[in-house]
């Protein structure tokens, strides 16, 4: 189900206007539209706005463009942090396996 954003008005009928305040609100695609805040009774109505799509910049595709396989694949190498001061790669096979404070 989608999450739709609400503006609150500020008068009435035609000549109402936001107040810039909103919230968000999770609806079936086939339910109307709230006309009322559903806690406080205020008046409102559904704002337009572009939808939240995963395309090329999306947090879901830096997530597998930054996987471990991808990076080695791409010839990267990675190391995490294991503990203090320790490091252990984990993508790739150049470098030594491992890197210590203490090397």
């Amino acid at each position: 189900m989608p999450t739709y954003l609400y503006e609150i008005l500020s008068g009435k009928g035609d000549k109402a206007e936001p107040t810039g305040e909103t919230f968000e609100i999770v609806q079936m695609m086939k339910d109307a539209p709230l006309t009322k805040h559903p806690e406080t009774g205020k008046p409102c109505r559904r704002a337009i706005v572009a939808p939240a799509i995963a395309g090329k910049w999306s947090p879901t595709k830096e997530k597998s463009t930054l996987s471990n396989k991808n990076l080695e694949r791409l010839g990267f190498t990675k190391y995490e942090r294991k503990g203090k001061g320790y490091m252990e790669r984990v993508a790739g096979k150049a470098g030594p396996k491992s890197i210590s404070a203490e090397d």
